[in-house]
């Protein structure tokens, strides 16, 4: 009773379990501004299925293996397991899947850049546009309230932390299934760099062979025009030569043939010339005197 009487008797006096703002008139209570909405990244269901990574296609083929094998492990740890196999899986089985995942990108973007050419794809783009524009204009008119509120002159309620609303902040809570997803993407990353480092390398050491290539074949290619000079050369005195050894033995017949000497048969005439000075040894000395006359006036330096 006295503890009901020196309760009433004293009402300036808050309770204890009595909020500040509670003594506050509703009237003069500060109106809450709107929560903003949560947004979600608009999927557009007609585009290209998006590609996959190497990492998540590991996690494809060998998740269900890996969980019948590991009945009573969790979601988590079943990832944490895959996510240290890909880790240690060797180079060559490891590249298989990364080469997937590269044909997978190519195949992704071909099909988006035909697709942004695409009626679906303008729509899309359109309705996205419109919706922007309405939730800009939505935002402005929230602002515009929030505005009119405060300039009411409404006294502000200071609130204990643990009854502040926070609805507006999105709080990311790091999982361990993140971690050991970042972790494994992190894995991939560095060995995406050390191949990529590898490459870089080895077309260091192919652009050398290249220039070496290139230097070779001008090199070639003056030797080429060389032996073309030089051909052309000796096939100028060759010419030479049968002129004047036609002119020469153009009226001298050989014992035994028909023809005499002309452009073309003057090979084969010479041929049978020296043919017949080896087999007479030198006993036919009319043919061999004039043979001797012949060679005498010819002019060789042509």
């Amino acid at each position: 009773m006295e503890n009901s009487e020196s309760a009433e008797s004293s009402p300036g006096k808050a309770k204890k379990n009595e909020k500040p703002e509670d003594n506050i008139p509703v009237e003069n209570l500060k109106p809450k501004a709107p929560k903003a909405k949560k947004r979600k990244k608009p999927k557009d269901t007609t585009a290209p299925r998006q590609p996959l990574t190497g990492y998540i296609r590991y996690l494809n083929d060998r998740r269900e293996a890996v969980r019948s094998a590991n009945p009573s492990q969790s979601f988590a740890e079943i990832t944490k397991i895959l996510a240290s196999e890909w880790s240690n899986l060797a180079v060559d089985k490891k590249q298989h899947y990364l080469d997937a995942a590269e044909q997978d990108r190519e195949r992704y973007t071909k099909e988006y850049e035909a697709y942004k050419q695409t009626e679906a794809y303008k729509q899309f783009t359109q309705q996205q546009t419109e919706k922007k524009i309405k939730e800009s204009k939505e935002k402005d008119t929230d602002k515009c309230l929030v505005s009119n509120i405060n300039n009411q002159g409404y006294p502000s309620i200071i609130k204990e932390p643990q009854d502040m609303d926070f609805g507006n902040f999105d709080i990311p809570i790091f999982t361990e299934e993140f971690l050991d997803h970042n972790k494994a993407r992190d894995a991939e990353l560095r060995q995406l760099r050390k191949v990529n480092t590898d490459y870089e390398q080895q077309n260091a050491i192919l652009s050398k062979h290249i220039e070496n290539m290139k230097s070779a074949i001008v090199k070639l290619e003056t030797e080429i025009v060389q032996q073309d000079k030089t051909n052309a050369s000796l096939q100028k005195h060759l010419d030479h030569l049968r002129t004047s050894l036609t002119n020469g033995f153009g009226c001298v017949k050989l014992p035994g043939i028909k023809d005499v000497a002309t452009l073309h048969n003057i090979d084969s005439y010479m041929m049978n010339l020296h043919t017949i000075l080896l087999e007479n040894n030198s006993q036919d000395t009319k043919l061999l005197n004039t043979v001797r006359d012949v060679v005498a006036k010819l002019e060789f330096n042509g």
